[in-house]
């Protein structure tokens, strides 16, 4: 899957395949898949790991070298041990601060996190059970435009195409946004069974104290 790929199944969805007569641009097409891409990483990132080297006697990390990040979702310190030492941690901007009794010696400190998804010319990170997600997303925010745009303007079909595009956008979005819900619950209960949350997770029954 590339983005001129992704582009024909969201024409496919919009039944614009006139290519003698598009409605959609290439580029306005390709602005409301970038859109959708943003949100389903949002939801679902891609998953990266990394190792990046502390300072002694600090317990700050600067991970700004981590572009596109969305979330970091655990840190490993030190790294290699059994069972895995996995810190807590607080996030401030692009610096990471350690919270554990572990007080970093200048050893590498190994990060899990999320990133932006890419879909561009030639290569796409997104799963391809989730191709169809997209792009129904995609084909949701161009029928709104377009249904925003003709309002108040003459077109051949009246003022029912508004209203039918309308619709059915709203149809679309209502779909893809519980789909990335859904999603995005799922990625976090399988997730958190891996890893110690960055934060303490809330309890009805115990009193985890101040």
């Amino acid at each position: 899957m590339n983005l001129a790929e992704m582009r024909n199944i969201v024409r496919r969805d919009l039944h614009d395949e006139d290519a003698a007569n598009y409605r959609w641009t290439d580029d306005e097409l390709n602005r409301h898949i970038a859109r959708v891409v943003r949100e389903f990483s949002e939801a679902i990132p891609l998953e990266q790991k990394t190792s990046l080297a502390t300072t002694a006697g600090s317990r700050e990390l600067n991970i700004a070298a981590l572009t596109d990040r969305v979330m970091v979702e655990a840190a490993e310190y030190p790294v290699d041990l059994y069972p895995v030492s996995y810190q807590r941690f607080a996030l401030w901007g692009d610096t990471l601060v350690i919270l554990d009794d572990a007080i970093p010696d200048g050893s590498n400190c190994r990060l899990y996190y999320g990133k932006l998804h890419t879909l561009d010319a030639s290569t796409s990170t997104i799963p391809a059970q989730y191709e169809e997600v997209v792009a129904a997303g995609a084909a949701g925010y161009a029928a709104l435009g377009a249904s925003i745009y003709t309002t108040n303007r003459v077109n051949s079909g009246g003022t029912a195409v508004t209203d039918q595009f309308r619709e059915w956008a709203e149809g679309e979005l209502t779909r893809f946004k519980a789909e990335l819900k859904r999603l995005g619950r799922r990625q976090r209960i399988r997730v958190r069974t891996l890893y110690q949350p960055a934060q303490p997770v809330n309890s009805q029954t115990r009193d985890f104290g101040p």
